[in-house]
């Protein structure tokens, strides 16, 4: 299915250079292709990238779809597109309506915000853009893609060489966006606290939430490790578990914690979660969203992380990592790996 999609590429591109658009280039396109974790981090250098835009020219980040539900972090000035990246290399019919619709919005300048990119996904958004400015970092090298990505790298008017794999993504934000406006801001703390879409802080001070649940398995901890906290808090604490119904389904053994008196089970979406994070006692949680997310809104937050993934996104730089954020791994010599263990 998927080379089928694809089939409708030069099909697209035919069209792009006979049928021409009536008026001239307008507005700037960002893509953002990365999870909710990278949006919510993402949000923070945002409005640089958006300083791209002349006077008067709108602003879009498109996002992948199911990295959207912390698009509320986003500057409200910008217009937020979503793209359904399974459907889309997989479906002609959805391939070419989302790559009509890029075209049709006639952008000026097209910028991939992403260091980690799909050639037949998000760069074939890009392509199909047609703007006349396109914008990258180098891509990270990925074997399978490493030609396809090389074979894409020329329809880029700029290319910035980011650094080396592993690189703390914020700050290698900063220095794409540093790079591209010719600017030499500071890279920003992590930090969404002050910002106008950040819902009051809930009422309940006296608060532990917790998330134990991670997309990725193997950055998850021991139950035994809750069920300690636990029992180390004081009796007058409450304490909320965060997720989804289908989380509790994979990992059966968070259920027991649940029993407690003081504990409940809460399926609130990100955005809904947000006043409760602000006015939480305490965030533990492992490396995924909604520590990103608490982090930035100020809450005291301790990330139980891997060291297996540490390196770009955890622990933060010392330039962006703000006081009310604790990381916790075992350092050893082999750290980084992704997952992919030579032991």
């Amino acid at each position: 299915m998927a080379r089928l999609a694809r089939s409708i590429d030069g099909i697209h591109r035919l069209k792009r250079r006979f049928q021409h658009l009536a008026t001239p280039p307008k507005g700037l396109l960002l893509i953002s292709a990365g999870g909710l974790g990278d949006t919510v981090l993402f949000s923070l250098v945002a409005a640089r990238f958006a300083a791209l835009a002349e006077p008067d020219e709108p602003v879009t980040i498109l996002l992948r779809r199911d990295g959207a539900k912390t698009a509320f972090c986003l500057p409200s000035n910008v217009n937020v597109e979503t793209v359904d990246f399974a459907r889309f290399g997989a479906e002609p019919g959805y391939r070419w309506q989302t790559m009509e619709m890029l075209w049709q919005k006639n952008f000026r300048m097209a910028v991939s915000t992403d260091f980690l990119r799909h050639p037949h996904l998000d760069e074939a958004m890009i392509e199909a853009t047609d703007a006349p400015h396109k914008a990258a970092m180098v891509a990270r090298p990925w074997r399978k893609y490493d030609r396809a990505l090389a074979a894409n790298s020329r329809m880029y008017s700029t290319l910035f060489e980011s650094g080396p794999v592993r690189v703390d993504k914020v700050v290698r934000w900063t220095d794409f966006a540093n790079h591209i406006s010719g600017e030499t801001l500071a890279p920003p703390k992590v930090s969404l606290s002050s910002a106008s879409m950040v819902a009051e802080p809930a009422s309940e001070t006296r608060e532990i939430i917790i998330q134990p649940f991670s997309a990725v398995a193997a950055k998850q901890v021991d139950a035994r490790i809750y069920n300690a906290l636990l029992d180390a808090l004081p009796a007058d604490y409450g304490v909320r578990i965060t997720g989804l119904e289908s989380d509790l389904e994979k990992n059966p053994e968070i259920r027991p914690l649940l029993k407690r008196q003081n504990v409940q089970f809460d399926s609130s979406t990100f955005a809904e979660i947000s006043p409760r994070l602000r006015g939480a006692a305490l965030v533990v949680s492992v490396d995924t969203a909604l520590m990103h997310l608490a982090v930035a809104l100020g809450a005291p937050t301790l990330c139980l992380a891997s060291a297996a993934y540490v390196g770009e996104i955890v622990p933060y730089d010392e330039r962006v990592r703000p006081e009310n954020v604790t990381f916790m791994f075992e350092s050893m010599s082999c750290e980084g790996c992704l997952g992919d263990c030579i032991h």
